[in-house]
């Protein structure tokens, strides 16, 4: 029924494709704002200057209700309990170290199993989450879940940035707005109830880019969300014809880790401030860049932890997240493996922009997606690769196996066989001596999604070197 919907929103004008677009939008923003949103801003900002002491305070007495409402409410967790009870285990479950990690997979097979059984799946909000790896992820939510989210978001993502929701601003998503093999603008919709011009992620193409910089003027966007690839291409893109004339309050990027060189072009080509941020539909973790360059946690979201070959890390080194959400009660994800790396802040780190949430010291990307060497190390966000000066417009690492490292790579020109050397033997300074193939490409290819992976481990899970693991090459924000 959906592919059927598509084929025909697909056949519309591009008009009744906006009037589409501008209904779904209507019904999102009675859901996602309300007479509320105004004083949850407010509470949110004043939380903002709470002491470390105050926000674990906090953060302990919601965390005690989520676990208490999982335990004998939700079915999935109840009957862990129950089973772990009746095997002698009297660990009590107010104690967030003795519950289990639970894999998305668990989640893909049985989402309906993480409802909270007093609560009525035909009125809450269903979502699915993009499906990077394979089958997506339902949710269900409250009206009151969305709404506490999205004042979080309109505070730490627009507000902090001098923008707000009845700002006018694009979007760059993976959303198929109009078939991928449509060569003729335009490349979006207007959603006029969310003041949103939704663009196509897929036609980024450089003879099709300079329509969507009209597309911003004509639409007299502000400041624009997107993937940070997506962004740059069409930065680059703007640099490059001398498109002098795109003039934005402020670009946030989303959904892919931010790199330097992404930064610097997206900020020249568009003359604003680029802000990154982080989150996911699960809401068990989020964080946004602060104008001080550093990117905070928001606490309100759920309690993380970080974590390397099962041990807590210290500040300063790289760990995968584990998240246990608060925001959403009623369907409660607990120790939940978010499948993203990020290195963690000083837990007393004060920041210079004044405000007192905890501080990530970066994101580094998916988790599953960082690389190994033969001695048993994990190497992780690799941008320091190409901060050689190398003429290369973008690229992908792909690692075919423990010796073997492919670089999917778009050459500029320049590129010459010195440079090629100069990439491989920055790979193999981190790696040791691997083989390193080189694969010009016109472009490097996107996911499903639209979404752009850097790094790639094409290495089977049972063929990964064990033991502890250790990330390298990170680099903090800003």
């Amino acid at each position: 029924m959906r592919d059927f919907t598509l084929a025909v929103y697909h056949r519309l004008p591009a008009p009744l494709r906006s009037a589409v677009a501008t209904c779904r939008g209507s019904r999102l923003r009675q859901l996602r704002y309300g007479p509320e949103t105004e004083r949850l801003v407010a509470e949110a900002r004043a939380r903002e200057t709470w002491s470390a002491a105050r926000w674990n305070e906090w953060r302990a007495e919601r965390l005690a209700r989520v676990l208490d409402r999982a335990a004998t409410r939700v079915p999935y967790y109840r009957e862990y309990w129950a089973g772990r009870r009746r095997c002698g285990d009297r660990r009590p479950w107010d104690r967030l170290e003795n519950w289990p990690i639970l894999e998305k997979d668990s989640l893909r097979m049985m989402p309906e199993r993480f409802v909270a059984d007093d609560c009525n799946l035909r009125k809450m909000f269903h979502e699915q989450t993009s499906g990077t790896t394979g089958k997506p992820i339902e949710l269900w939510l409250t009206r009151e879940t969305v709404r506490e989210w999205y004042s979080l978001f309109e505070l730490r993502s627009r507000l902090w940035n001098g923008v707000s929701r009845r700002d006018r601003w694009a979007i760059l998503g993976g959303q198929l707005v109009v078939p991928t093999s449509r060569r003729k603008p335009p490349f979006w919709v207007w959603n006029a109830a969310l003041n949103q011009l939704y663009c196509s992620s897929y036609h980024l193409a450089p003879d099709l880019m300079p329509a969507y910089f009209d597309a911003w003027h004509r639409y007299e966007v502000s400041y624009v969300v997107g993937y940070s690839s997506a962004l740059y291409e069409l930065a680059e893109m703007a640099l490059r014809i001398g498109r002098d004339d795109i003039r934005l309050s402020v670009a946030i990027t989303n959904a892919e880790p931010l790199f330097d060189y992404q930064r610097k072009a997206i900020a020249a080509a568009f003359q604003c401030q680029v802000r990154e941020s982080y989150g996911m539909s699960e809401l068990v973790a989020a964080a946004s860049e602060c104008d001080a360059g550093r990117m905070h946690e928001w606490p309100e979201t759920g309690v993380v932890e970080f974590v390397d070959g099962g041990d807590p890390v210290d500040a300063g080194r790289g760990g995968e997240l584990i998240a246990t959400g608060l925001l959403n009660e009623d369907m409660p994800l607990v120790r939940y493996r978010v499948g993203d790396r990020a290195t963690r802040g000083a837990p007393c780190a004060r920041c210079s922009c004044g405000r007192r949430l905890p501080i990530f010291g970066s994101i580094e990307g998916r988790s599953d997606d960082t690389l190994y060497t033969r001695d048993g190390r994990r190497i992780g966000r690799l941008d320091p690769v190409f901060k050689t000066a190398l003429p290369i417009k973008e690229a992908q690492i792909i690692q075919e196996s423990i010796d073997r490292i492919r670089v999917r790579y778009v050459p500029l020109p320049g590129f010459d066989r010195a440079a090629g050397h100069r990439l491989g033997d920055a790979i193999r300074a981190r790696f040791g001596d691997v083989e390193v193939v080189l694969e010009p490409l016109p472009f490097v290819p996107r996911g499903a999604n639209g979404k752009f992976r850097s790094v790639v481990c094409a290495i089977p899970p049972a063929d990964r070197p064990a033991g502890r693991q250790q990330c390298e090459g990170v680099s903090a924000v800003g």
